[in-house]
């Protein structure tokens, strides 16, 4: 089994660069401290065509298994995150979102209603949906990917179903 996945960051943000973007740079850190290969981050604007386009393109390229997304999970217009990535959706990931609010309870009490955290299975390529916080994507981590996305967590793990999404396993 393929324990080292090929994962991407995209940060939607109208007001962070790369540089200031501390939420995709903790989340690029976690996927490389799981050790997997971080093969792009990139920040688009809170546009759905932006966040689609290069959604699309990493659900086309075989280098890319996992997508951690931050940013754009509110209520106001312009938090488009979990729309955009439904459009592309073929399998939504049921539990996610409800564990993750159910874990931020916890720390934000009632606020964590107004998070639209998700995912979904877009083609091969599983898209987490998380809220631009820093300390949203570090609960997403400890409490929820950091198991998830390691291959050796029992009794089952994404890492291990990924071979079967694709085909590749009975």
């Amino acid at each position: 089994m393929k324990t080292s996945i090929g994962c991407a960051v995209l940060s939607v943000s109208d007001s962070r660069t790369l540089e200031t973007d501390t939420s995709g740079a903790l989340a690029e850190s976690r996927l490389f401290a799981l050790g997997h290969e971080c093969v792009a981050r990139v920040v688009v604007p809170d546009s759905a065509e932006a966040i689609v386009a290069q959604l699309e393109r990493w659900r086309d390229d075989p280098s890319v298994d996992v997508v951690v997304t931050t940013g754009g999970t509110g209520m106001t217009a312009r938090d488009v995150t979990p729309d955009a990535v439904a459009r592309l959706g073929t399998k939504r990931v049921e539990g996610f979102g409800e564990l993750f609010r159910w874990l931020s309870f916890e720390e934000i009490g009632s606020s964590t209603v107004q998070s639209r955290a998700d995912a979904w299975l877009c083609g091969r390529v599983l898209v987490f949906v998380l809220p631009g916080s820093t300390g949203a994507v570090r609960l997403a981590f400890d409490r929820i990917l950091d198991e998830q996305l390691n291959p050796n967590h029992k009794p089952c793990n994404f890492v291990a179903l990924l071979p079967r999404i694709r085909g590749e396993a009975p």
